[in-house]
């Protein structure tokens, strides 16, 4: 895993200090002062993710700050991956052509999508709450084939839901590669487990390198 830090403009993102001392009591072992450019994130973002939250995500994007570091929150129960992606694409293209460090802050639930979000940033540059759950699992799709015609007709029509669901699969895998990239988590294990729908607490998240910290 890549623990290199990109420091912040205004103090930035340093890195996590010890572990507290057993017998702590629990309010003090935040390190929520540790970064403070997460107490006020500039982008806002909750609920479905739908074209609704990409509508607010684009706006909110546009009255931030020109310069600096940018925060970014999430707290969903899942929606629409495609949109989850059309966002993570905008991050990544914002970071790379602007060279801004952009942070991830995922809050309460980070659930499907918002799981297919985060991975449009790097592990040492995504933060959860305490007491936030990420969700992963396998994309759903309902459909209903009518097959009405002529047989060879009929073959294609099938053929072409095939190959639906083979691309979706491989979407599906690029998103869980990137997700788990930089972390001690290996993509053999998040394929096995998705299909069960997995929950990942914040402590587990930020031990098995998913997220850097856990404020």
């Amino acid at each position: 895993m890549n623990t290199d830090q990109t420091p912040a403009p205004s103090g930035g993102t340093p890195p996590p200090s010890p572990a507290p001392a057993a017998g702590q009591e629990a309010g003090e072992d935040s390190r929520a002062r540790e970064y403070p450019l997460l107490a006020e994130p500039h982008i806002h973002l909750s609920g479905t993710v739908d074209h609704a939250m990409y509508g607010s995500f684009r706006e909110q994007l546009q009255a931030a700050p020109d310069e600096g570091t940018l925060v970014i929150a999430i707290s969903t129960l899942g929606g629409d991956p495609e949109v989850a992606r059309l966002m993570g694409d905008e991050v990544r293209l914002l970071r790379e052509y602007s060279g801004r460090e952009i942070l991830f802050l995922g809050k309460v639930a980070v659930y499907s999508a918002g799981a297919t979000f985060m991975a449009a940033f790097p592990v040492e540059k995504r933060f959860l709450t305490k007491g936030t759950r990420i969700m992963i699992h396998e994309r759903v799709m309902t459909s209903t084939i009518n097959l009405s015609g002529p047989l060879k007709t009929l073959t294609a029509t099938l053929r072409a839901k095939l190959h639906e669901i083979e691309h979706s699969v491989r979407i599906e895998e690029e998103g869980f590669r990137d997700l788990v990239r930089g972390s001690k988590i290996d993509f053999d294990e998040v394929r096995s487990r998705a299909p069960e729908n997995w929950y990942i607490s914040a402590e587990e998240a930020r031990e098995k390198g998913l997220v850097l910290d856990v404020i």
